[in-house]
C-alpha cells in the first residue's frame, strides 16, 4: 500500500506562533495552486487569531526556500484572463492585510515567486548557502507581480540588475542590499533570536504598528503626517499602552492584554 501523499503546505500553531512550510521538497519547494490557494488561507484566518504573536514561513529541506514556479508543469504562466485578480497577487494582498509580524526563513534557494515570497515578509533571516534571484527574463518572461512587493526593500540600481541580467546573489550580497535581516549558520538559531525579540513586546504596539506602517508607504508628505498623527492618539489608548507605560514606572516587566 502507497503511503500518501504529503500536504503541499504544512501548517502548524506552537506558543503563539504559525508555522508555514511549503512541502514540494522534491520540486525545490516550487509554488503551485496548492500551495497559493493554502497560504492565502492560513493568512486570511490568522489575521483574526488574537492569540497570534508571528507567523514563519519556510520550505521543507534545506536546499530551497522556493524555486518560484514549477516549470515542468508548463502551466506556469497560463492564467485563467476572464479572472481580473489571480492567485499570487491575491497572497500578496493576504500578506499586505496581515498585521500579525511575518518572518521568512530562507533555508536555500529563493528565486523567482520564492522572491515574492520573500518580500511579502515583514522579516527575514537566511541560511548562509541560501542564493536569490529573479532569473525570468532567462525564460522570456519577468518578475511583474514581484516588483510589487519588492521595490520598497532594494534600491533601484539592485532591483533593476536583479530584474534584467536574471544573475543570482549570495547571502551576504542579499544581506548588504536590504532583503533579508540577518544571515545566520545556525538557521533556527537565528530564528528564535529574531522571534524572542518581538515576542516579548506588546501585541497591540505591533498589530496597530504594522497596519501604520503599510498604509504611510506612498502617502504624499502632508498624508502621511496627517494619517500618523491622527494614529498616535489610538495608540496611546491601548490597554497595552497604558501597561507598559505602568511597568516602566514600576520597574517590572509588562504584563501584556495585547488590547
Amino acid at each position: 500500500m502507497n503511503a500518501p501523499t504529503p500536504p503541499e503546505l504544512d501548517v502548524r500553531q506552537q506558543d503563539g506562533v504559525l508555522w508555514l512550510t511549503l512541502c514540494r521538497e522534491s520540486r525545490r519547494n516550487a509554488l503551485s495552486p496548492g500551495v497559493l490557494a493554502g497560504l492565502t488561507e492560513a493568512l486570511t484566518r490568522a489575521r483574526g487569531d488574537r492569540g497570534l504573536r508571528a507567523i514563519v514561513l519556510t520550505g521543507a529541506g534545506d536546499k530551497a526556500f522556493c524555486a518560484g514556479a514549477d516549470l515542468q508543469t508548463g502551466q506556469s504562466f497560463k492564467f485563467d484572463y476572464s479572472e481580473p485578480r489571480q492567485g499570487f497577487a491575491d497572497l500578496f494582498r493576504a500578506a499586505r492585510a496581515t498585521h500579525v509580524p511575518l518572518l521568512a526563513r530562507v533555508n536555500g534557494v529563493c528565486m523567482a515567486g520564492g522572491m515574492g515570497l520573500l518580500a511579502m515578509c515583514d522579516l527575514a533571516v537566511a541560511a548562509p548557502h541560501a542564493r536569490f534571484g529573479l532569473p525570468e527574463v532567462k525564460i522570456g518572461v519577468f518578475p511583474a507581480q514581484v516588483l510589487s512587493v519588492l521595490q520598497g526593500l532594494v534600491g533601484r540600481r539592485m532591483l533593476t540588475e536583479l530584474c534584467i541580467t536574471g544573475e543570482p546573489i549570495d547571502a551576504g550580497e542579499a544581506l548588504a542590499c536590504g532583503l533579508v535581516n540577518r544571515v545566520s549558520a545556525d538557521l533556527d538559531a537565528g530564528v528564535q533570536a529574531l522571534l524572542a525579540r518581538l515576542l516579548d513586546k506588546s501585541p497591540a504596539a505591533i498589530r496597530r504598528g504594522l497596519y501604520l506602517m503599510k498604509h504611510v508607504e506612498g502617502m504624499p508628505f502632508e498624508q502621511s503626517m496627517a494619517f500618523t498623527e491622527s494614529q498616535i492618539g489610538l495608540f496611546a489608548l491601548t490597554e497595552d499602552a497604558a501597561e507598559g507605560q505602568s511597568a516602566f514606572r514600576e520597574k517590572r516587566p509588562p504584563t501584556w492584554s495585547g488590547r
